[in-house]
């Protein structure tokens, strides 16, 4: 079973004082984020949000696109620890074939969310290989255990690309295309690859 990978680096030890405070932050901002989107999300905002003051929130973050990009990692961890240990279909209990599908299904939804949220945190907001690893890693796992075989690091990048930000928003936003038509898509793709073996 993969273990969680975050998507940044993990920081040093802080005081609990220093804790809350970013635990509060980080809620507050993603708070933001969900009820307004991430274009509306200003510092001003979040600090009020917070309970504190602006200084601090600079002195944690250095910028509005640290924030952001704190606030994708924290999103991303979230995600992962729920393909963990979360309920199955996504988490363990399922089948493999059914936890495979939900987690696509999930992946599609997230990275569509945090399109607007990773440009937000520019170049810190680009997934990092640890985190792109979890993900492969977990349908690598999945494939072994439904008894494909092959290249399954290749099949598991297969998979996966069309799943990732700028192929989602494309067929979302460019082509019209509903979820529901990309999750069934990316259902049957998996049964073929499952299936050829």
């Amino acid at each position: 079973m993969p273990e969680l990978l975050p998507l940044l680096d993990e920081p040093s030890p802080e005081r609990a004082d220093a804790s809350r405070n970013r635990q509060a932050i980080l809620a507050a901002a993603l708070r933001l984020v969900q009820a307004h989107g991430v274009e509306e999300v200003t510092m001003d905002a979040v600090a009020s949000a917070a309970g504190v003051g602006k200084g601090t929130l600079f002195r944690r973050f250095a910028s509005r696109e640290g924030l952001m990009a704190a606030v994708l990692n924290q999103s991303e961890i979230e995600w992962q620890t729920s393909v963990i240990s979360g309920p199955p279909p996504l988490g363990p209990g399922a089948p493999a074939l059914a936890r495979l599908l939900a987690f696509g299904h999930s992946r599609l939804r997230l990275n569509l969310d945090h399109g607007a949220l990773i440009r937000a945190a520019g170049a810190s907001g680009a997934r990092s290989v640890a985190a792109a690893s979890f993900a492969s890693m977990h349908v690598r796992h999945l494939l072994g255990e439904l008894g494909v075989r092959g290249d399954l690091p290749l099949l598991a990048s297969s998979l996966l690309a069309p799943l990732e930000v700028p192929i989602v928003e494309q067929q979302v936003h460019g082509e019209q295309m509903g979820l529901e038509r990309i999750s069934a898509g990316w259902d049957d793709l998996v049964r073929r690859v499952v299936r050829a073996d």
